[in-house]
């Protein structure tokens, strides 16, 4: 699992890689989380595009971490630590953002799409209500 940044001029790209799905796994966050610190702090950047490597954006959580105790961080803050960005998050979405990969696109101040992209969250037909803010955003 990787959560790399590259600059290009103003803009930063913070890419995701974690396969099969980029699964949200415990250091799958702390990257994310990590990425948005470096990046509030660089001057250089106006603005972050949040890209998937691999087929999909991030498709939800990592089930092998289910029936295990909560490791921080946790979506929830996360999702709004990226929402409260100083910076502007773009959420580059391909293949599929579900559950929680929605949740992360729904905190990005904005977002874009591929034409066969697919958005969903799926808990919801669990009877579950989406944890990070997914009703709310």
């Amino acid at each position: 699992m990787t959560v790399t940044i590259a600059r290009q001029g103003e803009i930063a790209t913070v890419t995701v890689d974690n396969p099969p799905v980029n699964a949200l796994s415990a250091a799958l966050r702390q990257g994310l989380w990590d990425a948005v610190a470096t990046l509030d702090a660089d001057a250089s950047v106006a603005a972050v595009v949040l890209v998937c490597a691999g087929r999909t954006f991030i498709a939800g959580a990592d089930v092998t971490e289910f029936g295990k105790p909560p490791v921080p961080p946790h979506l929830p803050d996360l999702v709004a630590r990226i929402e409260a960005a100083a910076k502007p998050w773009v959420a580059a979405i391909h293949g599929s953002a579900l559950g929680g990969g929605l949740e992360v696109a729904m905190g990005c101040r904005f977002r874009v799409a591929a034409p066969d992209a697919s958005l969903g969250l799926p808990e919801v037909s669990l009877g579950i209500v989406p944890g990070a803010g997914g009703t709310v955003r």
